[in-house]
């Protein structure tokens, strides 16, 4: 699959104040790209950059082949973007700005946006000044959907909402990838990553630490496994195992309690020589992955190698 968002080697300061260093990453063509960090680890300057808002130190950035401040507008009418911090005509109502937009964009579907207003459950008849943050959210969110993109780049896109609201935001990201249209998202919330995107990239201190597929980092955790059998386990032959960080023998003598970093088939196999009563294991999840790389001695990225920071 060709790439859409190309950058490579962008940095950005601000004085002497870190914004991001050396970045260089690829997002793909119709998938839904996550970009997790904190706030102040450089996922809005990035956007920025991106957006041709913030020129760069140093470095290069392309939007579907088109360079992101040689050709802005050129860009902007391929993106569909959600700023991080929303700015709008406080006097005008939810719908004129809605259709301020659509004029400027040349004229968007009618139709297809009063769909995305009912989803959102949005009363554009309100004066954008006195719409809650959510509100003021569904508004971006409408707008940045509203022409249906090539790409969408979208900054902590589900501030603000509700619950309902975040998911309906999550299945109108799942229709923009079936559609084939790129979705790049900045979140410091791990949930909404990792039932989002397809692959993840982890920013600390304004450098990458980590780009793989959601899936692949999840591997990468360690598994903590209990393993209750009907006679007692052979402990020594778990010993061996590859990966296996710790294996302790619970008060019954019958129940194993393992941590196992990556692939747990050997265990399983493992196991399955010997007559099990009861499993309980931990779902891999994200967040232990994103505090793995948050510790100070986490891995940072350079090119296509983890180096100690």
């Amino acid at each position: 699959m060709a790439a859409i968002i190309e950058v490579s080697g962008l940095t950005k300061y601000y004085g002497k104040k870190r914004g991001v260093i050396d970045l260089s990453f690829e997002v793909r063509e119709g998938e839904v790209f996550g970009f997790l960090g904190p706030n102040g680890a450089g996922k809005t300057t990035t956007i920025r950059l991106l957006m041709g808002l913030l020129f760069p130190g140093g470095g290069r950035a392309s939007i579907g082949g088109l360079d992101c401040w040689r050709d802005p507008i050129e860009v902007k009418r391929l993106v569909g973007y959600l700023p991080g911090e929303l700015s709008l005509d406080p006097n005008l109502t939810g719908g004129q700005i809605l259709t301020y937009f659509a004029n400027l964009r040349g004229g968007v579907d009618p139709a297809y946006v009063e769909r995305l207003v009912s989803r959102l459950d949005l009363d554009t008849s309100r004066r954008f000044r006195h719409y809650s943050h959510g509100n003021k959210q569904k508004v971006g969110l409408i707008q940045a959907f509203m022409h249906r993109p090539r790409v969408l780049i979208l900054d902590e896109p589900t501030s603000g909402l509700d619950p309902l609201n975040q998911h309906e935001f999550q299945q109108m990201v799942f229709e923009a990838r079936a559609e084939g249209r790129t979705v790049f998202l900045s979140s410091h919330v791990l949930s909404e990553v990792e039932s989002s995107c397809d692959r993840v990239a982890i920013i600390r201190d304004g450098r990458l630490v980590r780009i793989g597929g959601v899936a692949e980092l999840k591997n990468l955790r360690h598994h903590h496994i209990e393993l209750t059998f009907a006679t007692a386990p052979p402990l020594d032959a778990f010993r061996s195992l590859p990966g296996l960080e710790r294996v302790d023998l619970a008060p019954d003598g019958m129940t194993l309690r393992l941590v196992v970093q990556g692939s747990v088939d050997g265990l399983i196999k493992l196991a399955a020589q010997h007559l099990v009563v009861n499993i309980v294991s931990e779902e891999p999840s994200l967040e232990d992955i994103f505090l793995r790389y948050y510790r100070d001695d986490a891995p940072v990225r350079t090119g296509d190698r983890d180096v100690v920071a």
